[in-house]
């Protein structure tokens, strides 16, 4: 199992750790904190002295009831760090849903397009059917940042979010985007209540029928703080206790804040698999 990028075939056969990068100064959990290029860039270098196998870099904040960022802002806020990025010797994905971004960040050498809108806006298919290997993440999202929590999904989510990423994954093959560039992502906390969120962990697996490996992103999520009464900045145990049962029920990626934690939380996990291999 592996996972084609621009420049790297990234090997799935054990769950990898994907850095987060917000260039922002309104991120849901750390905000502010790298928001200028060279802050953003020595935060680079830690997660990777940390064990972080990808980088993920946005300069847009998804959060529930974020305002979108100006198409000019977000590419002062990413290419900088993207440009230094690439030569770091590790797949860089860029979290955006705007085509021009994509194809800037691409331009540059980024491996990855991680895409909340699953190439919904405008240009954005255009720019990845173009590209001859770069990796793309379908992520599920119901309505939008502004709307998504205000009126969340209703019913049994698991079989709605697997049609939803299997229709674009679909609308991916007809642009004759290969299957080993695409993962899934259910988009935890994008339009989903507390126990519709937990649903999709537990039944992770039934995703994973779909074919197509699964990017598990609940790093710090609200739903963490609402069954542990934690605050965001509080949430490392959650969030790594998330990770490991989103690798448990099959995930290849683990989208974190909290890399170094993680990656050891992962090391002990992988032992007791392959001691079970063996036994």
């Amino acid at each position: 199992m592996y996972w084609q990028t621009s420049r790297f075939r990234i090997d799935l056969s054990r769950p990898q750790v994907m850095g987060i990068v917000n260039v922002t100064p309104d991120s849901f959990s750390d905000g502010g904190r790298h928001a200028d290029a060279q802050s953003a860039l020595r935060h680079c270098e830690q997660l990777l002295k940390d064990g972080a196998a990808i980088l993920d870099i946005g300069g847009e904040s998804t959060r529930p009831g974020s305002p979108g960022v100006p198409l000019e802002v977000e590419l002062a806020r990413v290419l900088p760090v993207v440009r230094h990025a690439v030569g770091l010797g590790v797949p860089v994905s860029v979290d955006t849903y705007k085509a021009e971004v994509m194809q800037a960040a691409l331009d540059l050498g980024a491996d990855i397009v991680n895409d909340v809108w699953a190439l919904r806006q405008r240009g954005a298919l255009d720019v990845v059917a173009a590209h001859p290997d770069c990796g793309v993440c379908l992520m599920h999202m119901h309505r939008d940042p502004q709307t998504m929590q205000a009126a969340p999904m209703q019913g049994d989510v698991v079989p709605q979010v697997r049609a939803f990423l299997l229709e674009r994954a679909q609308a991916l093959q007809a642009r004759a985007i290969a299957k080993h560039r695409v993962v899934f992502d259910p988009g935890i906390g994008f339009g989903k209540t507390v126990p519709q969120n937990f649903a999709l962990l537990a039944r992770q697996r039934e995703l994973l029928a779909a074919g197509y490996p699964v990017l598990a992103g609940w790093s710090r999520k609200s739903s963490l703080g609402a069954v542990t009464g934690l605050a965001v900045d509080e949430r490392l145990a959650p969030s790594v206790a998330a990770a490991l049962l989103a690798a448990e029920q099959g995930a290849r990626i683990v989208r974190v804040h909290d890399v170094r934690a993680t990656v050891a939380a992962l090391a002990v996990w992988q032992a007791v698999q392959e001691q079970a291999v063996q036994g």
